[in-house]
């Protein structure tokens, strides 16, 4: 019971601020490739993420598998994103899916 709390904690990056600096980092490693922290997460692996992924839009489900068939390929090739592309990627993905920029945004 302590463990399991214990092993909840250390992962959680809300709670613990080692677990969130991880998520950081992992995450600026992740943009080299184009990916997102969120495309880690393996549908075979977790009900739950199965389901959370089969309620998704169609556009949002095949901009994901793009950007894992992208990485896997730079992956191979032992290559990283360029600079240019891993920006113009993520607005292209915003402005597709219809999110506003952080300044345009407001509290209703």
């Amino acid at each position: 019971m302590v463990l399991s709390a214990i092993s909840r904690w250390l992962v959680n990056p809300r709670k613990n601020p080692l677990a969130a600096v991880h998520q950081r980092v992992i995450s600026k490693r992740l943009r080299n490739y184009g990916l997102r922290y969120d495309d880690l997460y393996d549908p075979y692996y977790d009900l739950d993420i199965k389901e959370a992924l089969s309620r998704l839009p169609r556009e949002v489900v095949d901009a994901r598998n793009q950007r894992l068939k992208r990485a896997l390929d730079l992956s191979m090739k032992h290559e990283y994103l360029s600079e240019e592309m891993q920006v113009k990627k993520e607005r292209e993905e915003r402005e597709a899916l219809g999110a506003l920029p952080l300044y345009q945004r407001t509290i209703p």
